[in-house]
């Protein structure tokens, strides 16, 4: 696959393209060999090692590979007319459906979108096969969600015998083959500028910033650019007259701390390009949940409590599955006017028990049943931990016991004759006024 090989690799004066990877020599604007447009050119090109990849409107992307009718549609995938959209296609975009938009204005602004509820497991299973291809490439993988990861490539260049510059073009010309969806990547020094580089150019979108250029290319974005400054700090900024990251260059690292903390050595810091974060294949989750939204607005204990505990099965579920525990149970209500309520409890020990997140998620539920009427439930847990301590003996509670024996029961029978082979008094009938959980996929 890889052309050229008379020409030196590593030479900065040499291209290549980014669909036959033939070396590039001179500046024509096409591929000498294939005649692609898609060349890349960069002083560094052939010293940077560390990349962000980035699958695009990953969902949407495997739905449209899976029917090819979809293929010039508009594509939506979220829940009901009362659910939100979790990805769009890029056609869709054009429109003006974004991830997290209600669904009922992501309709307004695209009526012709077709809806597509989601798929996880089907996601899931592609985004291994991704996950896999990287790591094949690297050990140093670190994943941020199913469809993405930043990845060091140091190093690997006798074994791949190319630079890693063009061993990520050959991964993302393998991707688009062999798995039918498309991926984006930024490639620069520091995992900050590597995950800006592959927000540039999406779709199959390949960028490169260099550590030169960084100051410079930095001072003309605007500092909703720099991780961590989400609308509410930009208007903080906005408030004290910094737009720009030009400004925060200006601005003495002291005086920032002064003014916003922990987060002003952050802007001082990343402002310059400044980023010494490693890449770390061993993250581990820092939470599981699931939330649902409903097709109408609940305010009940009666409907309430019954999507609860469908909820509170999901999450010990995925616990069970990969052996873990959370000692701390988190509750999600988002109310009609769409404000976010938390609420959460530390327990003794950590669970993974289905009836125990519930027990503890309706304690926390039962203060916020004030009539208020809610659009979407959630429960987690976090504080996550091996399983290996989880749940002992409750000496007060003696009913815990035998509901945990009862629990283990149901997930023989559920793992022998499937999910719905049994159900609690909770939930068997009731709580079906509610959407399946919407995973966002950015």
């Amino acid at each position: 696959m890889f052309a050229a090989k008379a020409m030196p690799v590593n030479d900065p004066s040499h291209g290549f393209c980014r669909d036959c990877l033939a070396l590039q020599r001179g500046s024509g604007p096409r591929c000498h060999a294939c005649g692609s447009p898609r060349l890349l050119r960069h002083p560094e090109l052939y010293k940077l090692h560390l990349a962000h990849v980035d699958c695009d409107a990953f969902y949407a992307a495997v739905e449209k590979r899976d029917n090819p009718e979809l293929k010039d549609k508009p594509v939506i995938i979220g829940g009901g007319k009362r659910g939100v959209v979790s990805t769009c296609c890029y056609i869709a975009r054009i429109h003006g459906v974004r991830s997290a938009m209600p669904m009922f204005k992501a309709l307004e602004a695209c009526p012709e979108a077709v809806v597509i509820s989601p798929d996880m497991e089907k996601y899931v299973r592609v985004g291994r096969e991704v996950r896999s291809m990287m790591q094949a490439l690297t050990p140093l993988v670190e994943p941020l969600s199913i469809d993405e990861a930043f990845l060091d490539l140091d190093g690997t260049e006798r074994l791949h015998g190319l630079p890693p510059a063009l061993v990520l073009a050959r991964f993302a010309a393998t991707v688009e083959k062999d798995i039918g969806i498309t991926v984006s990547a930024g490639l620069s020094y520091c995992k900050f500028l590597a995950k800006v580089a592959s927000d540039f150019r999406k779709p199959r979108g390949f960028s490169v910033i260099g550590e030169a250029e960084a100051v410079g290319f930095l001072a003309q974005q605007p500092v909703t650019m720099i991780w961590g400054v989400g609308k509410a700090f930009a208007a903080t900024l906005e408030s004290d007259g910094i737009r720009s990251i030009g400004q925060l260059q200006r601005m003495d690292r002291g005086d920032l701390m002064r003014r916003y903390g922990t987060m002003g050595s952050r802007l001082y810091h990343l402002s310059r390009g400044q980023d010494d974060r490693q890449v770390s294949p061993d993250q581990e989750a820092k939470s599981v949940s699931a939330e649902t939204t409903f097709d109408s607005d609940l305010a009940s204990s009666a409907e309430l409590v019954p999507v609860l505990r469908a909820l509170s099965e999901k999450v010990s579920a995925r616990l069970k599955k990969a052996n873990i525990a959370g000692r701390t149970v988190v509750l999600k209500l988002k109310t009609q006017d769409f404000k976010i309520r938390t609420r959460n409890r530390q327990l003794a020990d950590p669970t993974r028990l289905a009836d125990r997140i519930f027990q503890t998620g309706m304690q926390l539920l039962s203060k916020e049943t004030d009539g208020t009427k809610y659009r979407l439930l959630g429960i987690g847990v976090s504080d996550l931990s091996d399983d290996e301590r989880a749940d002992p003996p409750d000496l007060v509670d003696v009913q815990s016991r035998k509901r945990a024996l009862a629990e283990g029961a149901i997930d023989l029978l559920r793992g022998k004759f499937g999910k719905k082979a049994v159900e609690t008094g909770y939930t068997f009938g009731k709580g079906r006024n509610a959407n399946p959980p919407e995973p966002l996929d950015d």
